[in-house]
């Protein structure tokens, strides 16, 4: 007989030295923390149950972010805020558990996500690169080869300021099981059309579902 499952959607923030774990070592991470925290993690079934922890969109390494989610199940129905404080007295430093609710969508509900990014760059060689009518990356196939694809109209740019060498950039774009763009590669094509390398912060600050509303 399955054992009982309750599902919890755990939203957690990545800063500081944390940003350079991978996922596999986030997973890990996540793993220690459950079991040092005394919550009764739910297995699935079959011939190699493990344990049942899944991040629907996964961060890149060295991306910060304040709405990072993780889906957990447990084998007993213990309260969100429970499972918040129970995670935060067994987390590093820089993972921090912001809230834990019941799943409301689905993970193919996601659609876009949404970054700040800090440059070291002028405001009007960004919009001289972002006004362009193309923005090639190149992509690799199936056969792995490479090819270029135009980016364009799926980079959606919701605030751009400048002041002096530093660049202030909010940029929407496609995530989820669709097309999904790292927002490094947005910077790694600015950076060839200048000829320039730039200091770059950047953090995840939103991912929104198909309705443009919150994931949650």
């Amino acid at each position: 007989m399955e054992e009982n499952r309750f599902d919890r959607r755990i939203t957690f923030s990545k800063s500081d030295r944390a940003v350079f774990i991978s996922h596999l070592d986030l997973m890990r991470t996540m793993q220690r923390a459950f079991k040092r925290a005394g919550l009764p993690i739910w297995y699935t079934q079959g011939f190699n149950p493990h344990a049942y922890i899944m991040f629907p969109l996964a961060l890149s390494l060295g991306i910060s972010s304040d709405v990072e989610i993780m889906d957990a199940s447990l084998t007993e129905d213990i309260p969100c805020d429970e499972v918040t404080k129970r995670l935060n007295y067994s987390l590093p430093t820089g993972l921090r558990i912001v809230k834990t609710a019941l799943p409301v969508k689905k993970h193919t509900d996601i659609k876009k996500a949404e970054y700040k990014i800090i440059i070291d760059a002028k405001e009007n060689d960004f919009i001289r690169f972002i006004s362009r009518e193309k923005i090639e990356i190149k992509k690799k196939t199936k056969k792995k080869t490479e090819k270029l694809i135009d980016i364009k109209p799926d980079i959606e740019v919701l605030g751009l300021s400048g002041k002096g060498e530093e660049l202030l950039i909010n940029l929407s774009l496609p995530a989820g099981c669709g097309l999904n763009i790292n927002p490094s590669v947005i910077i790694e094509a600015f950076s060839e059309f200048t000829g320039q390398d730039y200091l770059t912060k950047i953090s995840r600050t939103r991912i929104v579902d198909v309705n443009g509303e919150d994931y949650r």
